[in-house]
Order: structure tokens, then sequence, then C-alpha cells
């Protein structure tokens, strides 16, 4: 495992040292909504599958970059509820790529000591990507690397709803009392328990949307927006947008003081 032995706290602080940043300026979980792979096909004069193909390798990709850098935990917005409401034939192609790019991901994953997870509701995916995605998530539920959580068949909204369910039924079966239903409460009851609020938001193709992602989550998030296409985002696109972020002044709602 080429970076399994070296900490995050390591690992970031050589990547701050190398952007002439802080560890305190480097983002610990990056969140990525990744638009663009239509127009990239588009601009090629290609079907616009193969944008989608495109963009599943840079998935690939740009994880490696964020377990070089140290980062913590990359979300991925991969497919959201509303995307079933494509085309029938682009999403049985999006499906089969994802599937191919589950098992494809295994050995990268376990060579780099990275956990992935699932954020979104499983049994709305169709069989194969389903039984791909729980082999994958349980051949990798051991590493302590970096967390890659993908977000399929996921919806902001749908996430608040299922929680809210959940704890709904835990109160009525007296597992819960109404004093104990607070911001933690529902942030355990979220599709990743434990997986922290990310720092920075990262939005490719020039999208000024939060179409439905993270709603609980990103509170108190950075927010970049590039006008990069997903299929053309590169290392140097994702340290742009770090230091675009150690440039911003995070207040959590209160008053900086000198």
């Amino acid at each position: 495992m080429q970076f399994a032995m070296e900490s995050f706290d390591e690992k970031l602080s050589r990547t701050a040292a190398q952007l002439g940043l802080t560890l305190e300026q480097m983002p610990r979980h990056i969140a990525i909504i990744m638009d663009g792979n239509g127009r990239w096909a588009q601009q090629r004069s290609l079907p616009r599958v193969e944008g989608h193909r495109e963009g599943a390798n840079i998935i690939e990709r740009i994880s490696l970059h964020c377990v070089a850098l140290g980062i913590e935990s990359l979300t991925l917005y991969s497919f959201s509820i509303e995307n079933w409401k494509r085309p029938k034939a682009e999403i049985n192609a999006l499906m089969h790529i994802h599937s191919e790019h589950l098992v494809g991901i295994r050995p990268t994953l376990m060579n780099n000591n990275v956990k992935l997870l699932h954020l979104g509701r499983i049994a709305g995916l169709p069989e194969p990507v389903r039984n791909d995605l729980t082999d994958t998530m349980d051949m990798t539920s051991a590493n302590t690397g970096m967390k890659l959580a993908l977000a399929l068949n996921y919806g902001g909204r749908a996430e608040l709803v299922d929680a809210t369910q959940k704890i709904a039924q835990e109160y009525k079966n007296g597992k819960l009392r109404l004093k104990d239903i607070d911001e933690q409460c529902v942030s355990q009851h979220l599709y990743a328990d434990g997986l922290a609020d990310p720092d920075l938001l990262i939005r490719t193709a020039n999208e000024m949307r939060i179409s439905n992602f993270l709603l609980w989550q990103i509170s108190y998030s950075e927010f970049y927006i590039t006008k990069t296409l997903w299929p053309n985002f590169t290392r140097t696109s994702l340290e742009r947008a770090i230091m675009a972020y150690a440039k911003r002044t995070r207040r959590f709602g209160t008053v900086k003081t000198s």
C-alpha cells in the first residue's frame, strides 16, 4: 500500500507545505458534484454514454490524487434519484458503467487502503449494481485509509426523510426519548454515520445549484465552482480548488476577531 504507512496529518502536512499552506488551511473532506459528462461528449461529437464512461475513469484518478494528498474523505455525487427521469437507454448505460467501475476499481481501493461507502437508497438499484456495490464495500470494509463515499441513487431530501423515519421508529419502540433527538441524533441516522461534514464542495461545469446534494451536511461547507467539465478535471484542477478554499475564512456563524 503506497500511502497507508503515513497518517492523514502527515500526508496533509506534506501537501500543505508543497502548496505553501498550513495544515489548518487544508480540507479534510471534499465533496464533488460531477457535471459535464454529456457536454464533454457533445463537444467531441460522441454519444453521451462516452462522456459518462470517461467521467468514471476520472473518478479513479481523482480518488488516487486525494489519497496522495492526504484527504480523509471524498464524496462523489454519482447518480441522483432524479436521474431516473433520463431516457431509459442512458440509464441502462449508466448502470452498466457503475457495475463495471465498481468491480474494476477494487484493486485500486485495496492497494491504497481506501474504504468504499454508499450514500443513497441501495434497494432502488438494479440487482447487478446492488451486488457489485455491496461486494466492493464488503471487500474494503477493513481498510483504514481514505473514505470514498459514492452517492448513488441519492437525494438529500430522501436522506432526511429516511433518517426521520428511522428516528420515529426508534422513538415508537422506546429506544429514543424526545430529548435525545438533536442534531447529533439526526447526523447519526443519515446514510453514512461517522462521515464528517464536507469542508469543501466542488461543482464542475459552471453549474450554480446544490441539486439536492448533502442538504444537511453542507450547512457550513465552502463552495467552489469551476467551468471545467468533469472529464477534464485533473490534479491541477483539484489543487486549484484547495488553494481557493485555503483563502476562505470559515466563521461557522461567529464573527472573526483580530
